[in-house]
């Protein structure tokens, strides 16, 4: 999306005024980059789920903060019946929504907005369907256009979610960012107008914080929802001071520009822990960070090509230099903090002459030219990919091979990612809901291939077929059994490089008060506050 069109569309032109915080309500986080909009279903990064689900809006569900355990959101009960095939939620009265300069809301949340906001996504014809590109790369990527058989209203506060087949980690799902209920009363005054596009461009939402003004680059500010159904939030004003430097964040933190930030450098933590005024909160990561082969393209649609390029680069050298004691080396294609993680794989050992003998009997003994595309921002999983990239380069230049570092704007970047412009790619993932399926379906699974899910562009039926099976059971035993079955054939297939499992780390203020590391890393702002 333009973000020059977000800055116009919103009215943001912004008085150069200091960001600290003089205020005692307001608190000022230093974020890492732009957001790439403010529809949540339209874009798959954290840096855009931020600066819009996790403030403007709500969910059915939401996950307790701190934790991955499903609790009542706008829905305050669920049943699931028909052998996991119908899910009933029953939705909270009494929600008001936000408002702004063209919409001021004349009903509370219903089942209309459930239903508007799901149909969009799910159904082609939808009037909103196509609009700001129409793009919903979690929805389908998750095969939900396939899942989902229909939805429907049973009265203003009961909608049913009807699903050709049982989907064990459904609710779950249903707390996360794509999930993000919309105003179906704002939509239809919109459509009437001819500004669709304001639905996107002007998010109207039941969460905590109203967006107020918005300046690329710069900074985004909100103010609390004074209606918020929790209750108003105990800060006034909220501003994400855009900061996509680690050590600007931190010399902005240190001078109280900002009482949060978010990915710092490794190498700044133990000054961070060793000032009076700071406290750096931390936790084992939800994430795994990798390098992902494009399968579609040759060479890496031969397995030995892939293992080859895995043999010669030096994961161990790589997470050393890179998180310097902040991460391990990754093996599997989801961390051991998640249940189900194989812990019997053993992973391939760095081997240069052997992965230069692989290479040539692959029909590769020169080597080849290639490229390795690297994010710009910073990450929980990588918080210099510029640098894990030149590694890379490094040591697939002793084999031979020749790799050009490709690199874009963030919301390009996943854009090029979702059209399979690459020959490989750097990324990673922060679990979404602490079940094994958003990792193995969700990044491997068939249904995220040409999106920004499945960057390995990598549809294997016998991994697919166990992942399927262990969606569509409760069995915990055997959904168990069949993830580490689906482990052994991503470790035997190399679609990716796993390079390293991170812990999170959250510099801020000793002024702030009740924030939690989230382990779905997502920064949330509501019930913090400072002294």
């Amino acid at each position: 999306m333009n973000k020059s069109l977000l800055a116009i569309a919103l009215g943001t032109a912004l008085a150069a005024t200091s960001l600290s915080a003089t205020a005692a309500k307001t608190l000022v986080f230093c974020s890492e980059g732009n957001p790439n909009g403010f529809q949540p279903a339209l874009y798959t990064d954290g840096t855009t789920f931020d600066a819009s689900s996790r403030t403007i809006y709500d969910r059915l569900v939401e996950f307790k903060p701190g934790t991955t355990e499903v609790v009542p959101g706008l829905a305050t009960s669920w049943t699931v019946t028909d052998g996991g095939k119908v899910i009933t939620f029953h939705l909270r009265k009494g929600v008001k929504f936000q408002s702004n300069r063209e919409f001021t809301p004349t009903r509370d949340f219903n089942a209309d907005d459930v239903i508007f906001t799901f149909e969009r996504m799910l159904d082609k014809n939808n009037p909103y369907h196509n609009v700001s590109g129409g793009t919903y790369d979690y929805f389908d990527g998750m095969d939900m256009p396939k899942m989902i058989k229909s939805i429907k209203k049973i009265d203003a506060h009961t909608v049913e979610f009807i699903l050709n087949v049982p989907n064990a980690p459904f609710i779950a799902n249903m707390a996360m960012d794509f999930a993000s209920i919309n105003s179906a009363e704002y939509a239809n005054k919109l459509a009437k107008e001819g500004k669709k596009q304001d639905l996107d461009l002007k998010p109207i939402g039941t969460g905590p914080f109203e967006l107020v003004a918005y300046q690329p680059g710069s900074m985004i500010r909100y103010k609390a929802f004074k209606d918020y159904w929790r209750g108003k939030a105990a800060i006034d004003t909220l501003v994400f001071s855009i900061t996509p430097n680690a050590s600007v964040r931190w010399a902005k933190l240190k001078a109280n520009e900002c009482q949060v930030m978010d990915y710092p450098n490794p190498t700044d933590l133990p000054a961070m822990k060793a000032d009076s005024k700071i406290k750096v909160l931390s936790q084992p990561g939800l994430n795994v960070g990798y390098l992902a082969f494009n399968t579609e393209k040759k060479p890496f649609d031969k397995l030995e090509v892939r293992k080859a390029l895995y043999m010669a680069i030096n994961k161990q050298a790589i997470v050393e230099a890179i998180f310097h004691g902040t991460a391990e080396v990754a093996v599997n294609p989801m961390p051991p903090t998640i249940w189900s993680y194989n812990k019997s794989i053993k992973d391939y050992p760095y081997d240069p002459a052997k992965a230069k003998k692989m290479l040539a009997q692959a029909g590769y003994p020169n080597g080849f030219s290639t490229n390795v595309w690297a994010m710009p921002v910073s990450r929980p999983y990588n918080p210099d990919a510029r640098r894990m990239a030149e590694m890379i380069q490094a040591d697939w230049a002793k084999i031979g091979v020749k790799a050009k570092i490709v690199t874009y704007e963030w919301g390009e970047y996943l854009k090029r990612l979702g059209q399979a412009r690459h020959d490989t790619a750097l990324l990673g993932w922060t679990g979404d809901n602490g079940d094994p399926d958003n990792f193995l379906n969700t990044l491997l699974g068939c249904a995220g291939v040409h999106t920004t899910q499945n960057i390995a562009e990598w549809c294997y039926q016998p991994f697919q077929k166990l992942v399927t099976e262990a969606q569509q059971t409760t069995n915990l035993a055997k959904r168990t059994r069949l993830y580490e079955q689906a482990q052994v054939i991503f470790h035997q297939q190399v679609p990716w490089v796993p390079i390293d499992y991170s812990t999170v780390y959250m510099p801020m203020s000793k002024n702030v008060i009740g924030y939690k590391i989230i382990p779905t890393g997502s920064h949330y702002f509501y019930g913090v506050s400072l002294k």
